[in-house]
């Protein structure tokens, strides 16, 4: 037979169950939150494109880990600069 009464361990206080009353007068996110936007950019910073790697050039960046392309990107920027 199955126990009725809910295991308080896991009763969250602050979020309650709701109640079929809660569903009834419960309003949609969108019709209550305000509206945030992000505005237009000024300018363009960067530039989408599709370019081809060697496996050993893309392995290497990854492996660094997160903000691979942004490493990249400024080795790229370094070589532009110097050369």
């Amino acid at each position: 037979m199955k126990n009725s009464s809910p295991n308080p361990e896991l009763i969250d206080q602050e979020n309650p169950e709701w109640t079929d009353k809660m569903f009834q007068t419960a309003q949609r996110g969108a019709d209550v939150l305000p509206v945030f936007t992000r505005g237009k950019q000024k300018k363009a910073t960067k530039q989408t494109t599709t370019i081809r790697f060697s496996p050993e050039v893309l392995d290497y960046f990854k492996s660094t880990g997160k903000g691979w392309q942004t490493r990249m990107n400024a080795v790229l920027k370094e070589y532009v600069a110097t050369h």
